[in-house]
């Protein structure tokens, strides 16, 4: 007697297409531009509230992970070191990156700052001007980085000091070796625990996309990016020539990597940096496509959140080199050979005053206290500081995937075969911490 198997049932011809994540991004944000302008030109106050309620949900819900996120991803990143061989040729040879392509995004924005006068031709005065609430001096930088008490960091979201106390607690913890194990093993416990509730936040990236962009565009529309037409652009371009040409070169020259293959990969990671306006908010993603790129999860996992706090190419190199001229330029200041050179060096070296987080202020208040000029020009540029914004971070983010890249590549642990052929349209799966070996 002859048993028939029974026949599969035959599969629905009709299936859905999946939508690459970066595709979706930019839908939201084409649909953000229109219903913005939807808003704005038919006075809809509900649309207006609408778009704004979803995006300031949007960066609500990353900025509520940050505190944590940094303390314990620093924490474990640097206790990760000890996995990792020339742990520390590795930092230092990524601190010397992060502080040459801070010195080429600097000098890009003083050049394009020179050529196109910015502060010229706006109509603004020094009475339009305001003194900033929050200012930013060496003395506040240096002695900010000290917190007073363990709690005040966390609530205030002073990132830089939050970096402070987790790097202390992880060179402690390497210090202890196996009595460290129950607390490191926690830290990476929460630390997952915190990256996979904030990858659901980032599946949200084309919603918050929406309401973000729809808000700018029904704010501020076209007339007030007129009165800094100028200004804006340089910032722009000058973000351009770093992410669109610096990096892609010294990936090609120094890495001996494709280019095109970089920005295959990270795109998702520069795509909601741009949105979101934050480098912490972004930097599980950004750690995701780095690894993808071929980058060793153990060096990775040390590399990427030091660089989301501390590499700010867009926000402490190109702004503050090209807001200085600006400034200059509205209060009628001449700059002088030294006070570029000046520029130059807070940018450098300050750059770590960002920390990460959304806006530049601080760093702007260092850059013109250390040059001499007044602080009422950090008002003028309030205005206008969320539509550069978005540059500036996507550059950030940006810099700081290519700083790692190159120094693996540099250091021989880079996988080529995956950096050839990732594809930052396949981010269905949360990112995967590196354990912590016991």
């Amino acid at each position: 007697m002859s048993t028939q198997t029974p026949a599969k049932p035959q599969a629905s011809g009709f299936r859905i297409p999946k939508v690459p994540f970066w595709a979706q991004i930019l839908l939201g944000l084409v649909l953000g531009v229109l219903f913005g302008w939807i808003a704005r030109s038919g006075d809809i106050g509900w649309l207006q509230t609408t778009l704004s309620q979803i995006g300031d949900i949007f960066v609500q819900l990353l900025k509520l992970a940050v505190a944590p996120l940094v303390f314990f991803a620093i924490l474990v990143s640097i206790t990760n070191l000890r996995n990792v061989n020339n742990a520390a040729r590795l930092a230092t040879r990524t601190l010397l990156w992060f502080m040459i392509t801070s010195l080429i995004a600097v000098g890009i924005g003083l050049v394009i700052g020179l050529l196109t006068n910015p502060g010229s031709g706006t109509g603004l005065t020094p009475a339009d001007g305001a003194k900033p609430k929050a200012q930013g001096s060496w003395l506040d930088f240096l002695t900010g980085i000290i917190p007073k008490d363990v709690i005040t960091p966390f609530t205030e979201l002073n990132v830089l000091q939050i970096v402070f106390m987790a790097a202390v607690a992880g060179i402690a913890a390497l210090q202890l070796g196996d009595k460290a194990q129950p607390i490191l093993t926690f830290s990476q416990s929460v630390l997952e625990l915190l990256q996979k509730a904030l990858w659901w936040v980032i599946r949200l990236a084309p919603l918050g996309t929406l309401g973000l962009i729809g808000k700018a565009i029904y704010k501020y529309g076209w007339d007030l990016i007129g009165k800094y037409a100028t200004f804006t652009a340089d910032i722009y371009i000058g973000c351009a020539l770093v992410l669109f040409g610096v990096y892609p070169l010294l990936l090609a020259t120094v890495a001996k990597l494709n280019p095109v293959h970089f920005f295959r990969g990270a795109w998702p990671a520069i795509q909601l940096a741009f949105v979101s306006r934050s480098s912490v908010g972004t930097m599980p993603l950004t750690q995701k496509v780095t690894e993808r790129l071929g980058v060793p999860k153990e060096y990775a996992s040390f590399a990427v959140p030091f660089g989301a706090t501390t590499k700010m190419d867009g926000c402490a190199a190109i702004y503050p080199a090209i807001a200085a001229i600006f400034v200059a330029e509205i209060f009628d200041i001449q700059l002088s050979i030294g006070h570029y050179l000046l520029i130059a060096f807070v940018s450098v070296v300050g750059s770590a005053a960002t920390a990460g987080l959304t806006g530049a202020t601080v760093m702007l208040t260092l850059t013109l206290s250390t040059l001499g000029l007044p602080l009422e020009g950090v008002g003028l540029l309030l205005a206008i500081d969320p539509i550069i914004d978005m540059m500036r971070t996507a550059t950030n983010v940006a810099g700081q995937s290519v700083c790692t890249l190159i120094v693996a590549a540099r250091e021989g642990i880079l996988n080529h075969e995956k950096y050839n052929t990732a594809d930052g349209s396949q981010l269905d799966d949360e990112p995967q911490p590196v354990p912590v070996a016991a």
